[in-house]
């Protein structure tokens, strides 16, 4: 069965990969260049596609930064030590998994595929609305209702496996498949030699999962280097 996977280059989507091709998935993985703060992801993804044997993998070129409001895609700094701080925080990007799966969804109904993975997670994230399970159901609907797949065959169906799942869980479930994660690159802010900070909402969260999980972290951080930036 073919499946679209999106990959970003992080731990979530490298693990959503994996998943879909130990579940029998002729994967092809969609990366976005979006005008994000760092093309470091990017190279991540590649490194991801490569590692685990896809179909093809496509980086599709937009500029999100035309309309900014995000610390990711403009002029604001990114949060330091805040997260599980309340409210959607300034790393949110404007209706980006919105964007993302309408994409997907085009790029799926191109290659015939009956399947779209996303590595949304609803209890160890940073509180973006675009990552429950209520926005994934409303999407579905989109696709049953508005494409020429979904009126015929229903499909493509999204698939979230991470959606209830802890971080450190989610590290473990790779782990088992044999992710790499010394491959992937999470942090929001990394400095020029694509070190991660250490400190964003992204890194705390991936730290924790690995600290909870058991399992040797191979994050590069920037501390390791500079002890000064503790």
């Amino acid at each position: 069965m073919k499946a679209v996977v999106l990959l970003s280059g992080g731990l979530d989507s490298a693990t959503v990969l994996a998943v879909a091709k130990n579940d029998g998935r002729d994967c092809y993985t969609l990366s976005f260049a979006y005008g994000q703060r760092h093309s470091i992801e990017l190279e991540a993804a590649r490194r991801v596609a490569a590692s685990l044997g896809i179909v093809e993998h496509v980086v599709f070129p937009m500029d999100l930064r035309l309309f900014g409001g995000s610390a990711l895609t403009g002029d604001i700094d990114v949060p330091k030590d805040a997260a599980g701080a309340p409210g959607i925080p300034v790393t949110y990007v404007p209706a980006r998994n919105t964007i993302f799966l309408s994409l997907a969804l085009g790029y799926a109904e191109a290659r015939d595929a009956r399947e779209i993975w996303i590595g949304v997670n609803a209890v160890d994230f940073s509180g973006y609305p675009d990552c429950r399970p209520e926005f994934l159901d409303a999407f579905q609907r989109v696709i049953v209702t508005g494409t020429r797949s979904g009126v015929e065959h229903g499909e493509p169906r999204l698939i979230a496996p991470l959606v209830t799942m802890s971080k450190a869980d989610i590290v473990r479930r790779g782990v088992a498949l044999g992710v790499d994660y010394s491959l992937t690159h999470s942090c929001y802010d990394p400095d020029a030699r694509g070190l991660a900070c250490g400190h964003c909402d992204s890194c705390i969260l991936r730290k924790r999962g690995f600290e909870e999980a058991g399992v040797a972290d191979p994050t590069r951080y920037q501390h390791q280097l500079y002890p000064e930036r503790l």
